[in-house]
């Protein structure tokens, strides 16, 4: 019987593979079982939540996802729309899908900082960063907050973007479609990368659909399954994008799959701004704050993040504060159902680069 050594990977902040631990047992440098832990970070959202009113709890969802939260506003905000009955502005569902878009983008630049630092490349992760920050400067100037923005409010936005806003983000977005081109050559395309990735953490297809894996870890699987087309929430159905796919399965059709996303959130981009109506209101009149009561209903809303499928369930009770709220994200299957299995037999210098193939966002797990 061969003798196995036990590690712990992590935790260690910052970003995904050090908010969770992963329990290793080694044989030499081959990996023969896998144990996720996680809990290290923020953690019990639903029942926060729960215990606040709409407009407390409206203040903690974006914290359940910190590299991506402006899905878990939209989700909390729509959700509510949904039980009061309320619609919102044309132009208010353009800003709206302008700031989830932004918020995919930079959460793939910062997916492709981490991808390159767990293989140990250490350019991609200063140029992805400083991309990422560009991104950030006009969430700060749109909603006063670089990384949580809590802006995407029931019945509407919180504010109107500043004069000349949309200007600026035709530039940025001209800027970074520019500059993509520089990271096929020194990453996608490079040879050394390709030969840590292809071939490593393969999923297969049957195994997704029948696990519920989602976002770019099913598509890399040639699978074109994205809530943006398949349920259309907010003015998706209005605007021109494609679903990249592959068919590999392993880390590197994940990272491709990705890649291909960026360009289509910039095209996206372009189109809000194109479209976007001039004038209009941004929000709905709600009542004040200990007033707003919601009624005894359920809803169910869903929306595609930089990770996958991500959905609410919500009821009312006919208080002003919720009666249940149950979080689906796709963390918690990739972190277990998918993981676990996934790094057995892989070796110990492929951790770090799997669980950030999988976007993996620990708190969305200890919810």
């Amino acid at each position: 019987m061969t003798d196995t050594i036990k590690i712990f990977h992590g935790p260690q902040h910052p970003g995904v593979t050090g908010n969770m631990s992963m329990e290793l047992d080694l044989d030499g440098e081959t990996i023969v079982a896998a144990k996720t832990h996680v809990g290290y970070l923020h953690r019990g959202f639903e029942k926060l939540i729960e215990r606040r009113t709409v407009i407390q709890a409206f203040t903690i969802v974006c914290r359940i996802c910190v590299p991506e939260p402006d899905p878990n506003e939209e989700n909390f905000a729509r959700g509510v729309e949904e039980l009061l009955g309320l619609g919102i502005s044309e132009r208010a569902k353009y800003i709206r899908v302008m700031v989830l878009e932004l918020a995919r983008l930079q959460a793939h630049y910062l997916w492709l900082a981490g991808q390159g630092g767990s293989i140990g490349h250490g350019v991609v992760p200063q140029w992805a960063v400083g991309e990422r920050d560009y991104i950030l400067d006009l969430f700060e100037e749109l909603t006063g907050g670089r990384v949580y923005h809590m802006y995407i409010y029931p019945g509407g936005v919180k504010r109107d973007p500043p004069e000349g806003f949309l200007d600026r983000l035709r530039d940025l977005v001209d800027d970074l479609e520019r500059r993509l081109p520089e990271y096929d050559r020194i990453f996608f395309d490079n040879t050394a990368v390709k030969k840590r990735l292809q071939g490593v953490g393969v999923v297969d297809p049957d195994e997704a659909l029948r696990h519920g894996y989602a976002g770019p870890v099913i598509r890399a699987c040639g699978l074109p399954r994205d809530v943006r087309r398949d349920a259309p929430y907010l003015v998706y159905d209005q605007l021109e994008f494609d679903i990249p796919t592959e068919t590999a399965g392993d880390a590197y059709a994940r990272a491709l799959v990705r890649r291909a996303e960026m360009y289509q959130s910039l095209r996206i981009l372009r189109q809000v701004a194109e479209r976007m109506p001039a004038d209009g209101p941004i929000q709905c009149k709600l009542p004040p704050h200990r007033k707003l009561k919601l009624p005894k209903a359920e809803t169910y809303v869903q929306s595609e993040s930089a990770r996958g499928a991500f959905a609410y369930f919500m009821a009312g009770d006919g208080s002003e504060r919720l009666r249940r709220l149950q979080v689906r994200g796709p963390s918690l299957v990739h972190a277990f159902t998918l993981l676990e299995p996934l790094l057995q037999g892989a070796q110990l210098a492929d951790v770090a680069l799997i669980m950030t193939s999988l976007g993996i966002c620990p708190p969305e797990i200890e919810r």
